[in-house]
């Protein structure tokens, strides 16, 4: 057997190269596999120890292989969430001298479940639909990527919760393309595909009893579709707002927070201009915000009110000098994090009278005001600041209010 192993590291071939690959990937030997759950594929997949690690085995063509290999390469270059692709094996042969079909192997994504093991016990709908924009988010950076899939489905995808968020990776790369741009109607394909995929894997649960009764596959499935419109639609377009008109950006946020999605990163680029703002949205899971804001600043706040505050910390952090995100001579988060509390938080709060704060915690109130400046700059058509903001805030609160 003239066995011939690509990979992307010169460690895995040694660790390859224990396993039995005169035998079809079927047939291999329990003291090899490892028991963990494996979604639907059409091709023979086994999960096995090699080395320090556990692998993903997927026999299929040579052409298929390295194709494929090359794509799962192409996509961690651009930082797509996908597994990663260590090796092709090909010149198999049996004991009989037979051949054997090449395999693929990844690495196993630590932590992840594929969508049908997540369906053992009856997921609620309001889970479903957090997986489904998870999806929606992967698709959405795959074509913005310019990657045409050609079968997105539950099966192709693995889902984890990694920090309090839901994402989703991509799994099986086979039928995908990689252009410099897709075309309206490629990816208008893509999604008509996810949308009948995941509507007929849905009537397979529902057929197996492993559905909530009260999701409909096919609302399910255009769902999805609807989802991935607005995403696109909010991500793609560029927008340059003026210096005057920070409430733009506030109101970007909050159109994204209406559709289901919170932001989690924000990227805000300086010019003359104006601010040219994108978004990398995340599908976070409850108390995401609370964490993170309590690991910033060390303030203890509601979700709702943390995701304001960040939201907040993350636009003022664009408008310091260092503020250079990837850059090694920029302020660190938590350094610029640090300053707000300092510099814009504690002045903000201390600035309206004790007798109005009453027994209400600080993150609420800040929370308060920054829901007073976003009413007066939509007033204003302007960004009216927090000075401005706390002073109106003090003179047109009711002296009824109450606090707590």
């Amino acid at each position: 057997m003239e066995l011939q192993i690509t990979a992307t590291s010169p460690e895995h071939p040694a660790s390859l190269l224990d396993l039995p690959w005169n035998i079809p990937l079927e047939e291999w030997p329990d003291e090899h596999l490892v028991s963990l759950p494996r979604g639907i594929s059409r091709h023979v997949v086994r999960f096995v120890r090699a080395g320090g690690e556990v692998v993903a085995v997927k026999e299929v063509g040579e052409w298929a292989a390295v194709r494929e290999y090359g794509l799962l390469r192409d996509l961690d270059r651009l930082a797509i969430p996908a597994v990663d692709a260590l090796a092709v094996v090909t010149g198999r042969t049996g004991e009989g001298g037979q051949s054997l079909e090449p395999v693929l192997v990844t690495r196993h994504l630590v932590g992840s479940l594929p969508y049908r093991s997540m369906f053992e016990t009856t997921m609620r709908p309001s889970t479903i639909k957090r997986l489904l924009d998870a999806l929606a988010v992967l698709l959405v950076r795959l074509h913005l990527a310019g990657f045409a899939w050609g079968d997105c489905s539950l099966s192709n995808t693995l889902f984890r919760r990694d920090a309090g968020a839901y994402a989703a990776y991509l799994v099986d790369a086979e039928t995908g393309q990689i252009q410099p741009r897709l075309t309206t109607g490629q990816r208008e394909y893509d999604v008509e595909v996810a949308r009948v995929n995941i509507a007929g894997e849905l009537m397979d649960l529902e057929a197996g009893g492993s559905l909530h009764p009260s999701v409909d596959p096919v609302l399910f499935g255009q769902a999805i579709a609807e989802r991935y419109a607005e995403l696109w639609h909010e991500l793609t377009r560029q927008s340059v707002y003026p210096t005057a008109k920070r409430h733009y950006i506030d109101r970007r946020v909050r159109r994204l927070n209406d559709l289901g999605f919170d932001v989690a990163e924000m990227q805000i680029e300086r010019s003359p201009d104006g601010d040219t703002v994108t978004f990398v949205p995340k599908v976070v899971d409850a108390g995401h915000h609370q964490r993170q804001l309590l690991r910033l600043t060390g303030l203890d706040a509601e979700e709702n009110q943390a995701r304001s505050l960040l939201n907040d910390l993350e636009t003022w952090m664009a408008t310091q000098d260092d503020y250079a995100p990837g850059d090694p001579l920029g302020a660190r988060p938590e350094v610029l994090a640090h300053r707000w509390v300092r510099d814009v938080f504690r002045p903000a709060v201390r600035a309206v009278p004790l007798e109005l704060r009453g027994a209400t915690d600080t993150a609420q109130l800040y929370y308060e005001l920054l829901e007073h400046r976003w009413l007066l700059s939509e007033r204003a058509g302007r960004d009216v600041g927090l000075d401005a903001t706390v002073e109106d805030y003090t003179r047109t609160v009711p002296a009824g209010r109450p606090h707590g």
